[in-house]
């Protein structure tokens, strides 16, 4: 919800002084039991069992309400069906997209949520309806300030007068779910109170036991249906039932403090748990500006771009570092406050991403990059897009087709909304299915990217996430991203010093990135057992790239003693091996220069790494293998330049010196005649 505008507050009772209530967290305990019910006997958690048995006994209502659904949905799939008669192409006609939309927005809150919720799910949903069901809108009006002010009495134990000395007269904004308030406590702290509906729970409720129903109808008689439609609901209807309440909400927004709100200009209202119970949430009253309204902004001498970048970091440390993140950051959850920072709002709808999908995200970014389509597409087995049984040969080129087009540039110029919407047409047509947890992502993602570029035409979200991924790839230890950066670094076991030096350079730009901690877990991580394979290489590297170096030593110095002794000299001929040599010394003095340019960087500290490097077993073997490579590559070459060559010289002499005897040609005589 947006709160950042409010007409005058009225002075509903007189202020009186009492003692300031406490703002620390006094989150309720979440409650483990899931079949606690409200006044109305509807669970207080989504349980599929419980509401059903509930609805049991209310037949009547169930009828009423499957007619008012089942009606317009009948109409509108009836018409459905003429179009497929007719041999029009449902997937490219909008209007009956439009028809969708309205019809959802007609049938209440729980279909409202239902196709929002639709409106990230490629693998359901053609692209057309994909676009018109995200132009949802959950805007209804407003329910009388009376049940309001009921509804506080029940839930906070105390009438209005005498939790807040002042409160405005009307909503300041209203939703589906519940409407605002700005009001002030007796305390004097500026608030928002937000109030749920009155029968929402029982309505919702009832909605979801009508949809369940018909979902496990259409997937018993409509053959094409490839998805579990029931375990589809069932997600959207957990997340639902937690928006309803508004003690998870506030348990999310301290959450998310905790996790994001060290970050600089990032900033997360305060809730206020004596005045906050299920149905009623009291929180600080946030001033602030739509990142969507530029003017505004710039009239405050804030600087909208960078706003959007501080967003930008949050999500990725959300998404790939702790996986707790907020899924609906739309333009009114977003506030530029006068003081230049970043305010969050409305944290009802928030998911968690397990360890192995935040790898999982980060390797296959990785893959992008190498344009590796068919690690790519392991990745989304791995991601739970793809069955391990599905057949990859087709999805491979397909994959190749939609990257290739996009990867025109770099990976930091992709557009996430227009790969987006290719990929929507691919899951269309392949048996994918998108998780429910990365459904909730790409909205994240496509709405922050919407509200960059209504900023900035030209920002891209994923050029300003790669400084991040940078760095993660440099310095987190943990397995799967270790063998990304090895797959990123090495290619056919050749080590790839541009991808280092892009790496180093991306990542000196991301914020937190400390350099001399990254140096002491690379070492750490090269001569750890994990790092064998880097070691190896390493070796193979420093061996050559030594050899080279002492080959044109050799051969520089041979030429100026034959210079200044006037003896006649060959001109030298680089080879290909001396040209692979000098571009990795420029790319090492390259790195350097990164290296010293990053901030934080202390040459010091590499001279006090030094002695206990020299000390350990690893770097001792390391050195023996060096000497030993190289030593075999001298004697080889001395082998194969000296003895072979002087022996092929010898044999040469001889044979330019040696008599040789041509006896002469027989005279040559007519054909037939006598000897």
């Amino acid at each position: 919800m947006t709160y950042q505008t409010a007409e005058p507050l009225t002075l509903d009772v007189a202020a009186t002084a009492v003692a300031p209530s406490s703002v620390i967290s006094n989150a309720p305990e979440p409650t483990a039991n899931a079949t606690m019910t409200d006044v109305d006997g509807i669970p207080l958690r989504y349980d599929p069992e419980a509401i059903a048995a509930y609805y049991q006994g209310h037949y009547w209502e169930v009828i009423k309400r499957a007619v008012s659904v089942f009606l317009p949905l009948f109409t509108y799939l009836f018409g459905i069906w003429l179009d497929i008669t007719q041999g029009k192409k449902i997937s490219e006609q909008r209007i009956r997209a439009v028809q969708l939309r309205d019809l959802l927005t007609e049938l209440g809150p729980a279909f409202i949520k239902i196709g929002q919720a639709m409106s990230t799910r490629p693998d359901l949903v053609p692209p057309i309806f994909l676009e018109e069901l995200s132009k949802l809108q959950d805007q209804i009006p407003p329910f009388p300030n009376e049940i309001a002010f009921q509804f506080i009495r029940e839930e906070l134990g105390k009438d209005p007068s005498e939790v807040y000395a002042e409160i405005s007269p009307k909503p300041i904004a209203a939703a589906s779910l519940g409407q605002v308030y700005r009001a002030i406590l007796k305390t004097g702290e500026q608030v928002a109170v937000k109030v749920q509906r009155p029968g929402l729970a029982r309505g919702i409720a009832l909605d979801l036991f009508v949809l369940r129903k018909i979902a496990a109808l259409a997937m018993a008689r409509i053959s094409i249906i490839r998805s579990d439609l029931v375990a589809i609901t069932d997600e959207f209807a957990e997340r639902i039932f937690e928006e309803m309440d508004y003690t998870q909400e506030g348990r999310n927004a301290e959450r998310f403090d905790e996790l994001y709100g060290y970050m600089s200009d990032i900033y997360v209202p305060t809730i206020y748990w004596d005045y906050t119970a299920r149905r009623v949430l009291t929180m600080e009253w946030i001033e602030g500006t739509k990142l969507t309204e530029l003017e505004a902004i710039a009239a405050q001498g804030l600087d909208a771009t960078y706003l959007v970048n501080v967003g930008v970091q949050c999500s990725l440390r959300q998404l790939l570092e702790h996986g707790f993140f907020h899924a609906d950051p739309h333009p009114g959850n977003l506030l530029a406050m006068p003081n230049g920072k970043l305010a969050y709002l409305d944290f009802g709808m928030m998911s968690n991403m397990k360890p192995y999908q935040k790898y999982g995200l980060i390797e296959a970014i990785v893959h992008l990059i190498n344009r590796d389509f068919e690690g790519l597409a392991q990745d989304y087995v791995k991601l739970e897009f793809l069955t391990p049984d599905v057949d990859l040969t087709p999805i491979i080129p397909a994959f190749a087709m939609v990257f290739e087009d996009a990867l025109g540039g770099s990976v930091s110029d992709i557009n996430i909304a227009s790969i987006t919407d290719r990929l929507s047409e691919l899951m269309y047509e392949y048996p994918f299915r998108v998780p429910a947890y990365f459904a909730l992502i790409i909205r994240s993602l496509v709405t922050l990217e919407g509200i960059a570029i209504n900023v900035d035409p030209n920002f891209k979200v994923l050029g300003e996430a790669y400084p991040y991924i940078a760095k993660r790839l440099l310095t987190d230890p943990a397995p799967e991203l270790r063998n990304s950066l090895k797959e990123l670094l090495f290619k056919e076991e050749s080590f790839r010093w541009n991808r280092l030096e892009g790496l180093l350079k991306n990542a000196k730009g991301s914020m937190e990135y400390d350099i001399s901690g990254s140096l002491d877990q690379g070492i750490e991580f090269l001569f750890s057992e994990q790092g064998n394979y880097i070691r190896e290489r390493l070796i193979e590297e420093i061996i050559k790239n030594v050899d080279l170096l002492g080959q044109n030593a050799w051969q520089n110095f041979t030429a100026n003693v034959g210079s200044r002794l006037g003896l006649p000299t060959e001109q030298s001929i680089q080879s290909p091996q001396s040209l692979d040599n000098a571009a990795t010394l420029d790319y090492i003095k390259r790195i350097w220069a990164i290296l010293q340019d990053t901030e934080g960087f202390d040459a010091n500290h590499l001279l006090t790494l030094l002695p206990k490097l020299a000390a350990r077993a690893e770097t001792q073997q390391m050195g023996q293998r060096i000497a030993m490579g190289l030593t075999q590559r001298l004697i080889s070459r001395f082998i194969r330049e000296v003895l072979l060559a002087d022996q092929s010289n010898r044999s040469a002499s001889k044979n330019r010196t040696a008599p040789v005897f041509n006896p002469p040609n027989p005279p040559l005589r007519p054909i037939g005649s006598a000897r």
